[in-house]
């Protein structure tokens, strides 16, 4: 999306749709000269169309550079077992790992949106990715989990740079009529390399620790990191822009006193700590009695992930036929039902539980988080980048909590966990529609 007024950018996250709406191409319907001028000027911009080689590399890199930022950001979320068995820690202990990542990130997110309007989108996502994939090759060698976490909480920061700028690079970049494929693109990258952190480096712990699952995180992420720079053309339309913090404060202070776009960002928050809470402590249930799942299997959980990229697509039809807080309602009733349900002793209700929490989340991600585009007028990149801190900050809090409730009660601590911010989004959306009423 373009930069806003303040020069910050940013982007949507990984697991949903993006934040803001892409800029509509040019409207057809005008057939004056003047606007078929104007239209051969906008044709000839220097952006890239569909069937240009620069246009498929840059498709193609961002692609490479979305499964990269995400396999990394997730690598270990997927060998946290394995990880307190070797190391003997706690549920909370090792998942401090996974949450270390997601804090550093939303802290990262505002300044390096600003870096990219100073020192360029690319400059900034190669410096990114690959800052990221190396801290990526030391965390196999961390002698601590003290020091495992703070590289994971620097690597976390580093990969601010991606989100922060990929899908400006791609509307500065690309023709309007073929920018909404190439975030599709963008985004399947993110869900791909979520996806396949997760099971590449829990299938390889299994097998030879949780340091060689690391590691081949890190030679997936560092090889997407080559293929990216190889790959992506120079940008044609950047103009460097000068930060200016005073006006970027007010932008931000603005959106943070909007009271409607709050409890957006507060929703976000709700949903992802759901969702941390949830897949942090997974792998633990379904090795632990009843189930005695091997660890190779549970690490296979993250399948499940796939129904979240179906639903996160139909949710915008979801809330065209229901409206956006009845779509809502119905990702907090569905990802509510999944936890109820995953609360039976059966593999079963386990596991269709899981996919009732998944498809509830990316429902009610997508419609809060596409809502934020539609709600901020002015600085819409930095009132997506508020989204996101609150998103990644909710998977911190949320994955760590219900963590630490597992060790102490087990899943039922968990899901009564999960439970509570559903309550607690419900009574948001409640709220909003009492506001809503009354306006």
């Amino acid at each position: 999306m373009p930069a806003a007024s303040t020069g910050a950018s940013t982007a949507a996250p990984s697991d949903a749709q993006p934040l803001a709406p892409a800029p509509a191409p040019a409207s057809a319907s005008a057939s004056t000269p003047a606007s078929n001028a104007a239209s051969n000027a906008a044709d000839d911009d220097g952006r890239h169309r569909p069937g240009e080689r620069d246009f498929r590399r840059a498709n193609l890199a961002l692609f490479a550079a979305g499964v990269a930022t995400f396999v990394l950001l997730y690598s270990t979320q997927g060998l946290l077992p394995v990880l307190s068995a070797d190391l003997r820690l706690t549920p909370g202990q090792a998942s401090w790992t996974a949450s270390a990542a997601t804090l550093g990130l939303a802290v990262a997110l505002l300044p390096a949106s600003a870096l990219s309007d100073r020192y360029g989108r690319t400059a900034v996502m190669t410096a990114s990715v690959f800052a990221a994939a190396l801290i990526g090759v030391a965390l196999p060698f961390a002698p601590s989990l003290g020091t495992l976490v703070a590289l994971r909480v620097v690597q976390g920061a580093a990969l601010a740079g991606l989100p922060a700028t990929a899908m400006a690079f791609l509307a500065e970049e690309l023709h309007p009529s073929a920018l909404a494929s190439a975030m599709g693109l963008y985004v399947a990258g993110n869900s791909i390399g979520g996806m396949g952190g997760r099971l590449l480096s829990g299938w390889i712990a299994a097998g030879w620790g949780w340091r060689w699952g690391l590691a081949g995180s890190a030679a997936l992420a560092l090889a997407c990191a080559v293929a990216f720079r190889l790959l992506v053309p120079a940008a044609r339309r950047f103009r460097r822009t000068p930060v200016d913090l005073r006006a970027l404060a007010r932008t931000v202070g603005g959106h943070v006193r909007n009271p409607l776009l709050g409890r957006l960002y507060a929703l976000g928050a709700l949903f992802m700590a759901v969702f941390g809470a949830v897949y942090n402590t997974a792998g633990y249930r379904l090795i632990a009695p009843p189930f005695n799942l091997p660890e190779s299997l549970a690490a296979s959980i993250f399948v499940v992930y796939l129904v979240g990229t179906a639903t996160s697509a139909t949710a915008g039809r979801l809330a065209g036929r229901i409206g956006r807080r009845g779509a809502l309602y119905a990702a907090i009733g569905t990802t509510t039902a999944g936890l109820l349900l995953s609360l039976g002793s059966t593999l079963t209700c386990a596991l269709l539980g899981l996919v009732l929490i998944t498809g509830g989340f990316f429902t009610g991600h997508a419609v809060a988080s596409s809502s934020v585009g539609r709600t901020a007028t002015t600085g819409r990149a930095q009132a997506s980048a508020l989204y996101l801190i609150a998103y990644y900050l909710g998977n911190s809090i949320g994955g760590t909590l219900g963590a630490d409730a597992y060790h102490a009660t087990g899943w039922p601590g968990t899901a009564l966990v999960g439970l509570t911010a559903m309550a607690l989004a419900a009574a948001v959306t409640r709220y909003a529609s009492h506001r809503a009423r009354r306006g």
